[in-house]
């Protein structure tokens, strides 16, 4: 054997995708598939529940809520534990955590029961979600990290979008409970296949530094040379033992300051969108007089057009700026926001509003966890990504909350659409100038 090091992240940019990685990237896409399926089913069932249980729409939102906030501590508690004992492990407890949870909130009988096990099930959710994304980020070379890591991410908007035409099958044949049913099942049986097909993160290996005959283990799946597999050691090029030791500390420290709250800052805003539109579309456009199915359908467009959206501006950031094609999403984003408002009486023009401002939106909110994971080295990645994500939540809670209590003061479409356009231009002009700081 000889006596040579080999740098993991060169070794990626050089070759062709193996099948090991693709097997990730589709891994990945199932656990954000069925968590954006699981997150999104409460704001689909929540008209047919108001109605079996008796209650007014407003009082629906603690339940709305407590998902999001279980999201938040969720995140915020997976990166730090991933940076320490590795990606995969967190992944699989948090895929079995949100599946049970999901279960048990069809079992239930009262608004209160149903908030408890909501934010039980949010704390798998959000521990899923940033892990998915830096164990593919790992994975993937420099060139198409974009690109491959958003369309990863598509997963989620696909399995919200999925939520919305699957509640409106199968609620009218057997009730929302049958919704909730699903939504546990799928992790169950993905989280068995995680347990035996996923890999640790090589990087996250290397950055420990374990046993070279692991991280050979790996790279044989990756079908590796004899040059690579004979190396004596593997380096990854941003590897900084003493930064793993407080990773918290790491992304707030001057260096990263500025971009961690710029990204939090954009994140915030763009999920203040995603769920205000997801978790109350469907109960505005009921009240309209729009059918449950119908409001589920026009909902969903939502989820479908960020699908493509995400696809496109994550291809436009591996071809130009990332920070410029996210800022011009996210700008066009408010745009279709606003005029969401001023469609409520046009069936046509609501729906290319709605599937606009999802494209836009999400076109921008999807990829923005690929430069999230981009922008932080890899001792620090879950945890940068996981904050910004659980801080981020903040939003979302925000949008889920707030459609009640606007609801209750008798704000209408435009009032309401009108001051969450605001949010994409704040986002817009939060995530330019991220580009701007750090391209000097």
């Amino acid at each position: 054997m000889t006596s040579h090091s080999i740098d993991l992240q060169a070794f990626i940019n050089e070759r062709r995708l193996s099948r090991l990685q693709w097997l990730i990237i589709v891994l990945c896409f199932l656990i954000l598939a069925i968590d954006g399926f699981d997150t999104a089913a409460i704001g689909f069932i929540a008209p047919a529940l108001t109605l079996e249980w008796g209650i007014e729409r407003p009082a629906i939102a603690p339940v709305l809520t407590a998902a999001l906030v279980g999201l938040a501590f969720g995140a915020l508690a997976a990166g730090p534990i991933a940076d320490r004992i590795g990606r995969k492990p967190v992944l699989v407890t948090s895929v079995v955590l949100f599946g049970l949870g999901s279960l048990a909130s069809a079992l239930t009988n009262d608004l209160f029961s149903l908030t408890i096990v909501r934010f039980l099930t949010g704390l798998g959710l959000g521990a899923a979600m940033p892990n998915a994304t830096t164990l593919t980020a790992e994975y993937v070379p420099d060139q198409r990290r974009a690109f491959l890591v958003t369309l990863m991410f598509c997963g989620y908007t696909l399995g919200s979008a999925l939520g919305g035409f699957v509640a409106a099958w199968l609620i009218p044949a057997y009730g929302w409970r049958s919704v909730l049913l699903l939504g546990g099942a799928m992790p169950l049986v993905l989280a068995l296949l995680l347990a035996l097909f996923l890999p640790e993160s090589a990087k996250f290996l290397i950055s420990k530094g374990r046993p070279v005959a692991r991280i050979r283990r790996i790279l044989e799946r990756m079908r590796a040379g004899p040059n690579v597999l004979n190396a004596s050691a593997f380096t990854i090029p941003d590897s900084i033992a003493d930064r793993a030791a407080r990773p918290v500390s790491a992304i707030l420290a001057p260096a990263l300051l500025r971009g961690t709250l710029l990204l939090w800052t954009t994140y915030f805003f763009g999920l203040t969108i995603v769920f205000l539109l997801t978790s109350w579309m469907p109960t505005l456009l009921n009240q309209a007089g729009y059918s449950i199915s119908r409001a589920a359908v026009v909902t969903a467009g939502f989820q479908g057009g960020g699908t493509i959206g995400a696809i496109l501006v994550g291809q436009a950031m591996d071809r130009m700026r990332p920070s410029r094609a996210l800022a011009i999403s996210y700008f066009l984003a408010a745009i279709f926001v606003f005029l969401i408002g001023r469609s409520a009486e046009m069936v046509t023009f609501l729906t290319v509003t709605v599937i606009g401002a999802g494209f836009f939106t999400s076109g921008a909110q999807t990829p923005l966890n690929a430069f999230a994971a981009q922008f932080y080295p890899t001792e620090l990645r879950a945890t940068g990504v996981s904050w910004m994500l659980g801080v981020g939540r903040c939003g979302a809670i925000l949008g889920t909350f707030i459609g009640g209590p606007l609801l209750a003061a008798g704000w209408g479409f435009p009032a309401i659409f009108g001051l969450l356009a605001v949010s994409g231009l704040i986002a817009s002009l939060a995530i330019m100038l991220v580009g701007l700081i750090y391209s000097r």
